[in-house]
């Protein structure tokens, strides 16, 4: 247990103090700009990714992995806030917590294997192109100054980790951001800041309850929101865990994950925050700045609101050129740039698949309908491919008396039709004997094929005799086949 411990937490103090420090000033503008989004006060956002970053160092599943309030998360508050107020999103936030613990127990996380990798890709890709694209608004009619830090910046966070000792020891986005405010405070242009961006608060949270009334008009109102904040939150969250698996090639507990989200928004709740998920941007900042323990992750909440409340002078002097510089450096290292490489040697209906998530989370920027078309069109590619493995071959015997199928792949919605057309039904002959042996029936579809075949040759005077069905084809055929049965027959062929 104590081992246990010491690694989880207690294995990289150093590297994650100072990741955690990067991660929090790279949240504060975020957090920021998502309040503005949802409709709500800058300490909302701020207080969120807190309260978020804490819990979730505690109770998740992916150590090192940052959370707190994200995009994907605000644009669906947007109507709530608007409607109802900020009573009404605290509220939702709660139940998003809730719904989102009960997803963690009935072990919903299992689900993600059904996520191919051409989608991870996909989703990975994208989230790499909108936080490049969230940061052009900085870079739009602005003074030539803005280019200039942001050059410097990107050139910092390259350049130092090539210098001899110190290089690797301090994260190179920490000096970007330090030099880059120190030359702004001292030079005194005028470009965009931290502070410009909103009021930082200057108190502490305190516990907060809903003032809204407990009945069942309030579920209606907040019920909607909050399945779609769990639904859009696991996913982010699970997709985002499985990039940070890859990154430092460790595993995770997924349905941990999806609990710890659940208690941390329902923490992010109680102190009046709004409901926030995984960032793949900021988990990204963390791993590449070192940090690798559940400490990281406690680091960069505590450092957040240390930052934003008893330091807020200093930070509302960081430049939003160093950020965009950080932000930039992300997306950079978040792409999939293999995956350009590969379309050459991937198969067609991986790349679309890849492609089309892509497309679809950018153009609508909502990940949850890319990854849903991903996971569809892969799953259509699939139906199709198996599919396409199945063989009828046959043979007569007996003078052309009798003749044996024999039916090899397998039988399902997608290959139904192929089954079918495979026989012959006007030839004459007395017996056909159809051997299932090396076929396997799986669906009602496939069923209601092998009805029909029988039904025809049956219909033409033809005795026909199935044989070397499994058991699992069996069972489902036992159940479901109507062919021995007059009345169902006549209804399955339409009366005809």
């Amino acid at each position: 247990m104590y081992e246990k411990i010491k690694l989880g937490w207690f294995s990289n103090l150093k590297g994650d103090a100072l990741s955690g420090i990067v991660v929090a000033l790279a949240l504060i503008p975020e957090a920021i700009a998502f309040s503005i989004i949802a409709g709500v006060d800058p300490k909302v956002g701020l207080y969120a990714s807190f309260a978020i970053c804490v819990v979730i160092a505690f109770t998740g599943g992916r150590p090192g992995m940052i959370s707190a309030a994200t995009g994907a998360m605000a644009l669906l508050m947007v109507t709530l806030v608007k409607e109802h107020g900020l009573e009404y999103l605290l509220a939702a936030t709660l139940l998003t917590g809730v719904l989102q613990i009960i997803a963690g127990y009935l072990k919903l996380a299992d689900l993600m294997r059904f996520v191919s990798r051409s989608v991870v890709t996909g989703f990975v890709n994208a989230l790499a192109i909108l936080i490049f694209m969230a940061q052009l608004p900085e870079l739009t009619d602005v003074t030539w100054h803005v280019y200039a830090m942001t050059g410097a910046g990107l050139a910092i966070i390259y350049g130092f980790p090539w210098l001899p000792r110190i290089g690797r020891t301090i994260p190179s986005p920490l000096v970007c951001i330090v030099v880059l405010t120190a030359v702004y405070m001292i030079t005194g242009m005028e470009i965009r800041s931290v502070g410009d961006m909103g009021e930082l608060p200057d108190s502490l949270p305190v516990f907060l309850w809903p003032d809204i009334p407990l009945n069942l008009e309030t579920l209606t109102i907040i019920f909607p929101t909050a399945l779609m904040l769990t639904v859009v939150g696991l996913l982010e969250s699970m997709m985002t865990a499985t990039i940070v698996d890859d990154l430092t090639d460790t595993p995770s507990d997924k349905n941990r994950e999806c609990r710890g989200q659940g208690i941390a928004n329902i923490g992010s709740g109680l102190l009046g925050g709004m409901a926030g998920c995984a960032m793949i941007g900021q988990s990204v900042i963390n791993i590449k700045s070192g940090g690798r323990s559940r400490m990281s992750t406690l680091f960069a909440g505590v450092a957040l609101l240390v930052m934003v409340v008893f330091l807020a002078d200093w930070v509302s002097q960081i430049p939003m050129a160093a950020l965009v510089a950080v932000m930039i450096m992300v997306s950079i290292g978040t792409f999939s740039w293999e995956s350009i490489r590969d379309l050459r040697k991937h198969p067609m209906s991986t790349n679309i698949v890849m492609l089309a998530t892509v497309v679809v989370t950018v153009g609508t920027h909502n990940l949850a309908i890319g990854v849903f078309v991903g996971v569809l069109l892969a799953a259509m590619f699939f139906a199709n491919k198996v599919g396409q493995i199945l063989y009828v071959g046959s043979e007569e015997t007996d003078e052309g008396q009798h003749r044996i199928y024999r039916v090899v792949g397998q039988v399902f919605f997608a290959s139904s039709e192929r089954f079918m057309d495979a026989f012959d039904f006007k030839e004459t002959v007395e017996r056909v004997t159809i051997d299932l042996s090396r076929a396997h029936f799986w669906d009602i579809t496939a069923v209601e094929a092998l009805d029909r075949v029988v039904i025809k040759f049956r219909r033409e005077g033809t005795a026909v005799e199935l044989i070397g069905l499994n058991e699992a084809s069996a069972t489902i055929v036992d159940r479901y086949a109507v062919h021995d049965d007059p009345a169902a027959v006549e209804k399955l062929m339409g009366g005809h």
